[in-house]
């Protein structure tokens, strides 16, 4: 593949033999501090469509790869969108000479022909054929920076020649310095320097380009310029800058989902399920394996059977998205339904009542019988509760089946009853209680309105450990929240003091 020449009043027939080379240095030259030449390049996107990694993939030393937010990514398979293609090379467009440059070298050129002298200057570049990607670690490396030749002439007084020639050396030393070994390591060649140099933009660090190496080689054998577009896209409905470098290393293939057929579409997935716009990049962070799904044959249907079978509603949909995305990208099964009945029996609770629990904490529908949901309500009833008062306590407070019974549970009751001087039937009507940390807000509030002379006598009142700090000094405290905070410091320190000692 050849580029042809294009007359412009610069250069005298700048050639390259390798294509990365030219818009490594492109890109160099216009990051570099006032260059007396300035190119851009512009590269056609060459788009590629994602291989869904199955969960039975090894990596080429052996060690397996699994996806991070689903149990079985391969019934994306069957999507039309996810069609894979053989190359994803540069395509390279017209470089451009920027307009100060243009004008000065216009009226320079138009000295020289007075002076009988019209210089043409140009570029002449050849090109090696591309072979296919995945065929690049059969095929014998040529260093693109070794295969560079240049032929310059020195402009009268100019100087021109010689600063891109300079700046051309200095692109040539960083590349190498930078991903010389990584190339040798995983076999990656020059041309995709441009990519990886974009990408560490976003924190992305040399184990970070193993690890993406190791999960989804091709990932690293696209264009720069395909790159930019897919993460710019996401970028701009509201992915953070910081959540790329996650995004990326959880699921590598987004580098080549494209924007139009699969970005998009899921994008608009979302949007019509109710999600807020602000929520998106949210969504996307959190579960980057979204986009490997098929929206009609995998998305779609799990919509179907959270509203049929499990009776979530409507309007709802969209909450239980919110607060666990994962459940679009995990396997249904019958256990989710089991889950239900398991409930209503144990409970001898009404449907409607444990749809509420789905709705409010949609983790539920993901946890054992055995070793989550039966454990914590035996121990709601071995603290003297009823099955009434168990189902007004998880309604409330559905997130009690995701806190630990040694860590969180069980020292929490024994607070509220031995401290607090509490019945545990307080609990139904602060079940928030349950939720808050004992170290940091409990204790510490307990301890000041003690230590003021201002705790209640008999039962201490639970609705004092749900204010904000300040509304909590206000009200209850008397005085400033620096007087609070220095003595729940003081407090946790002397408790860390405490319990050092004693290991």
């Amino acid at each position: 593949m050849a580029i042809s020449s294009l007359s412009t009043p610069t250069l005298n027939h700048l050639s390259l033999s390798h294509a990365s080379s030219l818009l490594y240095l492109a890109a160099s030259l216009l990051q570099s501090p006032a260059p007396r030449l300035t190119c851009t390049t512009r590269v056609a996107s060459s788009h590629s469509n994602p291989k869904i990694l199955k969960s039975n993939r090894r990596s080429r030393h052996g060690h397996p790869l699994s996806p991070y937010d689903t149990d079985d990514d391969a019934r994306a398979a069957n999507s039309d969108e996810f069609r894979d293609e053989e190359d994803d090379y540069d395509e390279f467009g017209d470089i451009e000479i920027s307009e100060t440059d243009r004008q000065r070298l216009k009226l320079k050129n138009e000295a020289l022909k007075g002076q009988g002298r019209t210089r043409h200057i140009g570029k002449n570049w050849d090109l090696e054929s591309s072979s296919p990607a995945r065929n690049l670690a059969k095929r014998p490396r040529k260093s693109a920076v070794r295969n560079v030749k240049y032929t310059t002439e020195k402009i009268d007084g100019d100087g021109v020649s010689s600063t891109l020639n300079s700046k051309v050396k200095e692109a040539e030393s960083s590349a190498m310095n930078r991903f010389g070994h990584l190339s040798e390591e995983i076999d990656l060649d020059e041309r995709y320097f441009p990519l990886l140099n974009y990408l560490s933009s976003f924190g992305l660090k040399e184990r970070h380009f193993l690890q993406m190496y190791e999960r989804h080689m091709p990932s690293l054998q696209i264009n720069v310029e395909s790159a930019e577009e897919r993460l710019e896209y996401l970028l701009s409905i509201g992915v953070k800058h910081r959540d790329i470098q996650k995004i990326i290393l959880r699921q590598p293939q987004i580098l080549q989902y494209t924007v139009e057929n699969n970005l998009k579409v899921h994008v608009a997935f979302l949007c019509s399920l109710g999600i807020p716009s602000s929520r998106i990049g949210q969504i996307i962070a959190a579960t980057p394996s979204l986009f490997s799904y098929s929206v009609e044959n995998s998305l779609k249907p799990t919509v179907k059977y959270l509203k049929d079978e499990i009776g979530i509603q409507e309007k709802d949909i969209s909450k239980v998205v919110q607060l666990s995305p994962q459940i679009l990208v995990q396997r249904i099964d019958s256990t989710w339904k089991t889950r239900l009945d398991f409930l209503m029996k144990e409970l001898d609770a009404p449907r409607q009542s444990i749809v509420k629990m789905v709705t409010k904490h949609p983790q539920l529908l993901h946890y054992s019988i055995e070793d989550g949901l039966l454990p914590r309500i035996n121990f709601l009833r071995s603290i003297g509760m009823q099955n009434s008062e168990i189902l007004k306590v998880l309604t409330s407070l559905t997130q009690v089946f995701s806190l630990s019974l040694e860590a969180n549970l069980k020292p929490k009751y024994k607070y509220l009853v031995n401290e607090l001087q509490n019945e545990v039937q307080s609990l139904t009507k602060y079940p928030t209680y349950l939720s808050l940390s004992l170290d940091q807000r409990i204790r510490p509030r307990h301890r000041f309105l003690v230590s003021l002379k201002k705790a209640p006598k008999g039962p201490f009142p639970l609705s004092s450990f749900v204010p904000t700090d300040e509304s909590f000094c206000r009200q209850w405290a008397g005085t400033s929240v620096d007087k609070y905070l220095d003595f729940r410091q003081r407090l946790l320190l002397k408790d860390l003091a405490k319990k050092y000692e004693r290991q």
